[in-house]
C-alpha cells in the first residue's frame, strides 16, 4: 500500500499507512494564533474531528501555531502526544488537558507507531524545534516544519537519502521588518541561497511548499508586507535549481498517495472543508506605506475601563519591576542612558504616552518631557492587553518600533540595534514560555499551569 499524505493547515499533516494514522502539528482552528487566518480559506468540521482515532500526534515545537491546546482539545484523550520541547511546563499543560500519554521526543531517537517510524532530526536552533524523518510503506519523507538546517544535519540527511518527499518551509517571513518598517531594508525577492543548496543536496523526488498557509485580518497591511515569496516563484526557482524534483502544492484537505512510481490523488480529508477559491497566492507589495498605529487601533474593540486600567497599571508599575529583574545583554542599546517613549493607542485612536529613563538595568517612569526620545514604541492598547491576558504573540500585536524622526547620531545607532531589545517586547515576552497555552487552558476551563 502507498503512503497517504494529507494537508491540514500551515504545518499540519496527516500520514496514513496500512490503518496507522498519525498527525503532525495539527491545527484545527481558523483563525489560529489569534489572527492567523487560513490562506486559502477553510473551515473545520469539529464533530468529525472529535470522532478521529489517531494513533499518535507529533508536535515539532511549542510555538502557538504548532502547539495549540484548543486544537488538541478536540482530540480523543487516549491519543499519545509526542512533543519536542525542552520546557516541562508544556508537557504539564497537555496532561492538564487530559491526555494520558505525553512523551518527550529526543533527537535521532526513532518512535515507531504501527507501520510508521518517526525520527526527530536536529534543527539549527535545537533548543526550540526539530525536523521529522518519516519512514512508511518503503517511503522516506522529510518534514522540515519551520526549521533551519545546519551543515552537520544536512550531511546527516544527505546520507539518510534518497528522499521521496520533502515538506519545505517556503516563506521568508518579514516579522521584524513590519515591526520596524522605517529601518527595514528591502526584501530579498528570491529564495535564500542556502535553501537552494540544501534542496540540491537532498535531491528529493517531490518538494511540497509547506509551513505557511495564513494571512492576517483582511484589512491588514501585513498581508502585502510580510510574505515576499509566492507559490509561483517558489515552484519556478526550485524547478530551475532541482530539475529532477517535482514541486507539489498541497492545500488544506488535499491528499496524495506517495509510492515508488510517483504520486496520485487521494480522497481529501473530510473534516477540513475548503471555502472559496483555493488557487490563491501571496501579494507582496514592495514600498507599501504602513498605516498609522492610531488607525490600526481603531480596528479593535474598545477595552472596558477595568481592562484599560490593567494595561496602564502594568506599564506604570509591573513593567518597571520586570525590567529591573532582567539581565541586559552586554551589547544592548540600553546599556547607556536612553529616553524611551511608549504610546498606547485606544479604540478612538487617541494615545496615552508614557516616558521612561533607562540606563542599563535601571528604569524609571518620568514626567512628560519635550526631550526627543532615543527609542519609541507604539502599540494598540487592545493588543497590549491581549499579550498580558491572552498570551498573544509578538507577530500579531501590530507593534511599531522607532516610527519617529531621530537625529542623525541616534538614527545611526538605531540601525545597529536589535529590535527585540525593545523594553516592551522584553517585558512581555522574555521568559513567557507557554503563556499562550496557559491562557488557552484557562479559557477551556482547566486548571491553569503557570508558564
Amino acid at each position: 500500500m502507498p503512503l497517504k499524505i494529507s494537508r491540514i493547515l500551515h504545518a499540519g499533516y496527516v500520514f496514513d499507512c496500512d490503518d496507522t494514522i498519525i498527525a503532525f502539528d495539527p491545527i484545527v482552528e481558523n483563525p489560529f494564533s489569534r489572527n492567523c487566518h487560513a490562506f486559502p480559506d477553510v473551515r473545520f468540521d469539529h464533530a468529525q474531528v472529535r470522532q478521529l482515532r489517531l494513533d499518535a500526534v507529533f508536535i515539532s515545537h511549542f510555538h502557538d501555531d504548532h502547539l495549540s491546546l484548543e486544537s488538541l482539545h478536540f482530540l480523543d484523550r487516549a491519543t499519545p502526544v509526542y512533543l519536542y520541547c525542552i520546557f516541562d511546563e508544556l508537557f504539564a499543560m497537555i496532561r492538564a488537558l487530559g491526555f494520558g500519554k505525553v512523551e518527550r521526543l529526543q533527537v535521532d531517537v526513532p518512535v515507531t507507531v504501527g507501520t510508521i517510524e518517526v525520527t526527530p532530526r536536529r534543527a539549527l536552533d535545537d533548543d526550540v524545534d526539530t525536523l521529522f524523518q518519516v519512514r512508511a510503506a518503503g517511503m522516506n519523507v522529510l518534514n522540515v516544519v519551520d526549521s533551519w538546517i545546519g551543515p552537520d544535519t544536512l550531511a546527516q540527511l544527505a546520507a539518510l537519502g534518497p528522499w521521496d518527499m520533502v515538506l519545505w518551509p517556503f516563506q521568508t517571513m518579514r516579522e521584524v521588518a513590519v515591526i520596524a518598517p522605517r529601518l527595514a531594508g528591502p526584501a530579498r525577492l528570491s529564495l535564500p541561497d542556502d535553501w537552494i543548496e540544501q534542496l540540491q543536496t537532498l535531491r528529493p523526488r517531490y518538494i511540497v511548499p509547506s509551513s505557511c498557509q495564513f494571512v492576517q485580518e483582511h484589512w491588514s497591511w501585513y498581508n502585502h508586507a510580510m510574505f515576499p515569496v509566492t507559490y509561483r516563484q517558489f515552484a519556478r526557482e526550485v524547478a530551475a535549481a532541482v530539475p529532477k524534483a517535482t514541486v507539489l502544492r498541497l492545500d488544506p484537505s488535499v491528499s496524495v498517495l506517495l509510492g515508488a512510481h510517483g504520486v496520485s490523488p487521494a480522497e481529501p480529508l473530510p473534516w477540513v472543508i475548503p471555502v472559496g477559491p483555493q488557487d490563491l497566492d501571496f501579494d507582496y507589495r514592495p514600498g507599501l506605506m504602513p498605516p498609522a498605529t492610531a488607525d490600526i487601533a481603531r480596528r479593535f474593540p474598545a477595552l472596558s475601563d477595568a481592562e484599560a486600567a490593567l494595561v496602564l497599571d502594568f506599564c506604570r508599575h509591573g513593567l518597571l519591576a520586570r525590567y529591573r529583574d532582567m539581565e541586559l545583554f552586554e551589547d544592548s542599546y540600553f546599556q547607556q542612558p536612553r529616553l524611551w517613549r511608549l504610546s498606547l493607542y485606544g479604540h478612538d485612536g487617541a494615545a496615552t504616552v508614557l516616558h521612561y529613563r533607562l540606563d542599563g538595568d535601571l528604569i524609571d517612569l518620568v514626567p512628560e518631557t519635550d526631550e526627543a526620545p532615543s527609542w519609541t514604541t507604539d502599540v494598540p492598547l487592545a493588543k497590549c492587553h491581549a499579550a498580558l491576558v491572552l498570551g498573544e504573540s509578538l507577530t500579531s500585536m501590530y507593534l511599531r518600533i522607532n516610527d519617529a524622526d531621530f537625529d542623525a547620531a541616534i538614527l545611526a545607532e538605531l540601525k545597529q540595534a536589535d529590535i527585540t531589545d525593545d523594553p516592551l517586547i522584553r517585558c512581555l515576552f522574555n521568559d513567557a514560555i507557554g503563556a499562550y497555552q496557559a491562557a488557552q487552558l484557562k479559557r477551556l476551563g482547566y486548571a491553569s499551569i503557570a508558564p
